[in-house]
């Protein structure tokens, strides 16, 4: 059925677009909600993905799994945002470091994927963004720096800011 859909992507076929579209939208909204400050830029940046599946689908090997390929669109696209958004925003200084009041699992247990995305969503762009490719997508700090256009000690960096803010964000929100 997936291969039906992608023919007809490839033939411009707007009902096979919209099939791609619903059936991938949850997992495209759920990469973009991690990079995003709202559910409407991540709505916003996972649009701008599709169109960039629509654009390139003839490139796409069938012979390959899709979701990998559609999975690396989105966060590309995710990147290019944080790079046009870059330039407007400021980081955010790191919150203060006073000592944690609760160890990780008593922060970790009783909060919600939602609850989570949105705390993440918290965090500065940058942290953010570093976070969420390397905590998440698995992404080494080269890799990283060189998607970022950052270097590696500026990623490591601010990994390390993003995961001693997101902290204070879950005490704060358990307080």
């Amino acid at each position: 059925m997936l291969t039906d859909i992608i023919k007809g992507c490839c033939k411009h076929r707007r009902e096979s677009q919209k099939e791609l579209y619903e059936m991938f939208y949850a997992y495209g909204m759920s990469i973009t909600l991690r990079y995003a400050d709202s559910r409407n830029q991540a709505a916003a940046v996972l649009n701008d993905a599709f169109m960039k599946v629509f654009e390139n689908i003839k490139t796409y090997d069938t012979n390959r799994d899709f979701k990998p390929w559609f999975r690396r669109i989105v966060i590309n696209t995710a990147i290019n945002q944080y790079h046009k958004d870059e330039k407007r925003l400021k980081m955010t200084e790191p919150l203060s470091d006073d000592e944690n009041h609760f160890t990780e699992e008593h922060i970790i247990s009783g909060i919600s994927y939602d609850e989570l995305i949105e705390m993440v969503q918290q965090l500065s762009p940058a942290y953010r963004t570093v976070f969420n490719l390397y905590v998440i997508e698995g992404f080494k700090h080269e890799e990283i720096a060189g998607m970022l256009d950052i270097s590696v000690g500026t990623s490591k960096s601010n990994l390390s800011k993003a995961k001693r803010n997101l902290r204070e964000i879950l005490e704060r929100n358990l307080i």
